[in-house]
């Protein structure tokens, strides 16, 4: 039976008609890729199977045990509570659960009222407190914040100070927490670096309820998804698999559909032809058979799809204006200070004509810092930076901070290029799908994709040949982000970018750059590479792959045996790992307490001990947190 079940939908806004009919159902244990073009309409599914919003027509079913989680419902909205018991607000049931318990264990304890109801009552609640994970959840709480990009020190800020990257990643932290069953991720992988991102991935493998995901990003559909949803052309379709296996069967749809298309647009050239033809003869006889064959060309027009190879996307080329020398740019120790907070040392790198390098690491390790000192906005507080002979440098800038948002995009491409005439500019914006009146929106109404092919067309007119790119993908559907992909792969110069899209570095990628605060670690290669070396993982496999005629290396029977013992073991090392946690979190607790007590705090070396112990508890307490999650991890 399924958990939900959309029947039907549409949705129009004024005259703007989204989606029409649209129906799919979500069976247990689905992890769905919800896919397609920005504006078609993904999030307003969401909002309509929420309850936010009401359809023009169709309806939504949910069944009796699902519970649906959707980040808006999880907003922060006490400015002065911080970040770690804000989380904690997540469990408020357990914390009174809790509170019960311990008001139970007084009674009991003082022989108050029934104490056989008492009795029973609490045992029942202490049984559904270890159930539903009271022992654990502060604990999750940590490893859930520590895995998506906070650090210890963040857990103390009040949630008024963040900004709305944090606030957003905050609010995701708490929808994975909570007790919803059925998730609705709206680009959840928005502000995350690559390591969240990974955590992010083995969280929901391990997720027990259904997903439904809406994602540009390939390799985390990949990685995550058994079923791919695309709306297109205001309809539903449906695919099993995941995004490559998604991939690799519309391929062939489009095939089938490539040439049906064009065998009926021969017919319909044909017919409207003859049409044509009977008009000049001009007999009432003739008018009768244009009329016919016109009821004809109709029909098929009417059922007529156009294929994707039809449509318009966005389609550019970026060519280098001359070739640059065979070094292209050197950097030597470079360091960069802000308020005396070190950003970065110890940066050197050099960069070859032809090659295509990727800069990857934790957010605020300085990579787009680094950007700012190839391109002369800062300076560096020590090293050298050295470019090649005949070096032409083109930036493409995240924060589009090149574009004038009062202007029109007309105006701001003109402005930039006054070299050529309107109509140029209009014809390279139609090319960057900018049609009519588009040209004259202005950039501060677009949308970030909008903005951001603005940006890729001021890139392509400077016709660089070293392209500094910070995040090129970032606010690009997916046919747009694979466009700019074929666009590159065809570039002639050298390309030094920053991203966290692991299907855009391995499509491209011959050389990836980890950064850190203390300088560059190098790898030849892709992403896949950059993995292999780095952690032994896998590639990401086409769910639709058959791995039937690969062969056990052992006995079954034997290979069961040892991964059943193999599996009690680790469930006896997760019950004790699990029982030490909550007595070290009671531990901390009580000594935070003392600490904050006025006696202590007056005294120095009472204080100086308890300090001692305090750190040495959270030492323990933190080793313990990662043995945990990795014993869970290894437990699934």
């Amino acid at each position: 039976m399924p958990v939900l079940s959309v029947h039907n939908l549409t949705m129009t806004y004024i005259e703007n008609n989204l989606f029409t009919d649209v129906s799919f159902n979500i069976e247990p244990r689905d992890k769905v890729g919800f896919i397609g073009a920005n504006g078609v309409g993904k999030t307003t599914i969401f909002r309509v199977i929420n309850g936010d919003v009401t359809p023009v027509s169709g309806s939504v079913s949910v069944s009796k045990d699902t519970k649906i989680g959707y980040m808006q419902q999880h907003a922060c909205t006490n400015p002065d509570r911080n970040i770690y018991d804000e989380v904690l607000t997540v469990f408020e049931y357990l914390k009174e659960m809790q509170d019960e318990i311990d008001s139970l264990s007084m009674q009991i304890e003082n022989a108050q009222g029934d104490i056989n109801e008492a009795v029973s009552r609490q045992t029942m609640l202490i049984e559904r407190f270890e159930r539903d994970g009271g022992l654990t959840y502060k604990s999750r709480a940590r490893s859930a914040l520590l895995g998506l990009g906070f650090t210890q020190e963040d857990f103390s800020k009040p949630t008024g100070t963040l900004s709305g990257g944090q606030m957003s990643k905050l609010s995701l932290c708490k929808l994975l927490l909570s007790r919803a069953n059925l998730l609705l991720l709206d680009e959840p992988t928005n502000h995350l670096d690559i390591k969240a991102v990974s955590w992010l991935e083995g969280f929901l493998r391990d997720f027990k309820g259904e997903i439904i995901l809406i994602s540009h990003d390939r390799f985390f559909l990949d990685a995550v998804t058994n079923k791919t949803i695309e709306l297109e052309h205001k309809k539903i379709t449906t695919y099993e698999g995941n995004y490559s296996a998604f991939i690799k069967k519309k391929e062939h749809e489009q095939e089938a559909l490539r040439n049906k298309y064009e065998n009926d647009m021969r017919e319909i050239k044909r017919v409207e032809g003859i049409i044509e033809q009977q008009k000049r003869w001009g007999r009432e006889r003739n008018f009768v058979t244009a009329r016919s064959k016109q009821h004809q060309v109709d029909k098929i027009k009417d059922q007529l799809v156009t294929p994707d190879s039809e449509l318009e996307t966005l389609s550019f080329t970026l060519n280098p204006k001359r070739e640059s020398g065979q070094d292209v740019l050197m950097c030597y120790d470079l360091s960069k200070s802000f308020d005396k907070k070190e950003i970065f040392k110890n940066i050197s790198m050099h960069i070859k004509k032809g090659e295509r390098v990727f800069i990857i690491g934790p957010n605020g390790c300085g990579k787009s810092t680094l950007f700012k000192l190839l391109t002369g906005q800062h300076s560096p507080d020590e090293g050298a930076i050295r470019f090649g002979a005949k070096v032409d440098l083109a930036y493409f800038d995240q924060m589009q901070n090149d574009l004038d948002l009062s202007k029109t995009a007309l105006d701001e491409v003109y402005d930039a290029y006054p070299q050529m005439n309107l109509t140029q500019v209009r014809t390279m914006l139609g090319s960057f799908m900018f049609k009519g009146d588009d040209v004259f929106k202005t950039l501060s109404k677009m949308s970030g994709g909008e903005r951001a092919r603005v940006s890729l067309l001021k890139l392509m007119l400077k016709q660089g040949n070293l392209l500094l790119l910070d995040e090129p993908t970032n606010h690009l559907d997916t046919s747009s982000r694979e466009a700019l992909e074929k666009t590159l792969l065809n570039y002639g110069g050298t390309m030094l970018i920053i991203s966290h899209d692991r299907y855009f570095i391995n499509k491209l990628a011959t050389k990836v750059l980890y950064m850190n605060g203390d300088g560059f670690t190098e790898y030849l290669g892709n992403y896949d590479d950059y993995l292999e070396r780095t952690q032994g993982v896998l590639k990401v496999e086409d769910s639709t792959t058959d791995k039937s005629d690969k062969k056990p290396k052992v006995n079954d029977y034997v290979l069961q045996k040892q991964m059943l013992s193999a599996q009690r073991k680790r469930k006896t090392q997760l019950e004790k790992c699990e029982k030490r946690v909550a007595v070290l979190e009671e531990e901390i607790e009580s000594l935070q307490l003392k600490m904050n007590d006025e006696d202590v705090m007056t005294d120095y070396q009472q204080l100086s001990e308890i300090s001692s112990t305090l750190e040495e508890k959270q030492s323990e307490l933190d080793a313990l947190l990662e043995e945990w999650a990795q014993l869970s991890e290894d437990s699934e």
